[in-house]
């Protein structure tokens, strides 16, 4: 294919479909040529400014993808939880260079991967802790809340010296209670600690 069929297929995905992401296997199929030949051509794609590396075997056009977009794409049963999330409901300050993403399935070689969002580490984690969201990859605030501060006290972290929190007064109690009550002790009376010092109570 040339440069300007790619162009026109990449720009079709994505007003038609809402399709920016795309696996070698598919893009082989578009070019009707194998996966291993396709290669040469995507690198010359990429240099063109064509098209943008976001995973080992994801592409798509250039700064067009979203971390959440990229998640789905490289497992549809993760969800991107913890500071990432934290950050994305503006309740702390720093930018995280890390996306932590829950996840029911093994990923064992490929656990953590580079993208141009930041290093994605996919966790496995047991199913009364995960809980992917109905319509979204992006967990709730207060499952993100509750997921960043079990993940920093396994790591024997204090959370609160990790970030600046802001604004966990609008996490809603209820919801946050009941989330809570699937983690262990620890996280649960470090999460009510926290909530509690910033709503006042």
């Amino acid at each position: 294919m040339k440069a300007l069929e790619w162009i026109r297929f990449l720009e079709t995905q994505k007003t038609e479909h809402g399709k920016v992401l795309f696996r070698v296997a598919e893009l082989a199929n578009v070019a009707r040529r194998s996966p291993h030949a396709l290669n040469v051509e995507l690198a010359r794609l990429a240099k063109k400014g064509i098209l943008a590396r976001y995973a080992t075997g994801i592409y798509g056009p250039p700064g067009v993808a979203t971390p959440e977009q990229l998640v789905a794409t490289l497992d549809a049963d993760a969800y991107i939880t913890g500071m990432f999330a934290l950050y994305r409901h503006n309740l702390i300050t720093q930018t995280p260079t890390e996306i932590t993403c829950f996840t029911n399935r093994r990923h064992n070689r490929s656990r953590q991967r580079r993208t141009p969002f930041g290093r994605l580490v996919f966790v496995c984690v047991s199913r009364r802790l995960y809980a992917k969201p109905v319509s979204s990859v992006l967990a709730l605030p207060e499952q993100a809340f509750c997921d960043f501060v079990h993940m920093a006290k396994r790591q024997g972290l204090n959370p609160a010296q990790l970030v600046t929190f802001r604004g966990l007064a609008r996490l809603n109690p209820k919801r946050l209670a009941k989330i809570l009550e699937r983690y262990p002790v620890p996280v649960r009376e470090v999460g009510r600690q926290l909530t509690g010092t910033f709503s006042g109570a």
